[in-house]
């Protein structure tokens, strides 16, 4: 063979496999750039004192926004599978869920830490009185075991529990609207997408149980 010829293709089954782990990668690769952009722009412009003349407020809202937009991502891997067949989205899930869970404690922390300075009294006070925040608490609460049992150990220990165990995160979803629905009052546009949103993976996860029975 001379030396200026180009060296064979691969063959098709090689590319084949390559290329869905290259999605799969690229995929993770824009979660994790999408997941970080939030917090690094609220740095910035807080440093730069370009949230306006509330920037506590601006940071806490953010945040919250991200958790349910990670939050309602993670539960939509299953539907998408079973909608388009892609299976390997399921890879995705994990990381999905983790950044929903680091949104929400960045949040949650921007409020206890920021906006209070830990007046841990003040903290119990609002969360047994205030709905909203009893609801954003809640959900919070439930996310913690969720994230902790994200691992591929704890599937292994956990079995079929564990599938019954994250199907609370359905439960912190609606909670995280209910708390964001309350939370803005009047402009509820958006808080109605996202309940929009979350009955739409609902139903179809339901659609499919009972096409399954």
């Amino acid at each position: 063979m001379e030396a200026n010829e180009s060296a064979p293709p691969r063959p098709p089954r090689a590319r084949s496999r390559a290329n869905p782990k290259r999605r799969i990668l690229l995929a993770k690769t824009v979660i994790w750039v999408v997941g970080l952009a939030p917090p690094i722009w609220l740095t910035a412009a807080l440093f730069r004192r370009t949230l306006g003349i509330n920037p506590v407020e601006t940071i806490i809202l953010v945040e919250g926004r991200w958790t349910l937009v990670f939050l309602l991502a993670t539960l939509a891997v299953t539907p998408v599978r079973r909608l388009t067949g892609w299976n390997r989205i399921v890879q995705l899930r994990r990381l999905l869920g983790l950044f929903a869970f680091f949104h929400a404690c960045v949040h949650f922390l921007s409020y206890v830490g920021i906006d209070h300075l830990f007046a841990l009294s003040i903290i119990v006070e609002d969360v047994l009185e205030r709905r909203y925040i009893t609801a954003g608490f809640t959900a919070l609460i439930l996310l913690v075991p969720l994230a902790v049992t994200s691992t591929k150990g704890w599937i292994r220990r956990l079995g079929k529990r564990w599938q019954r165990l994250h199907r609370l995160s359905y439960v912190a979803a609606s909670l995280g609207v209910l708390h964001f629905y309350w939370k803005v009052k009047a402009d509820t546009f958006w808080p109605l997408v996202a309940a929009v949103t979350l009955a739409g993976l609902l139903a179809v996860r339901l659609a499919y149980r009972r096409k399954r029975r």
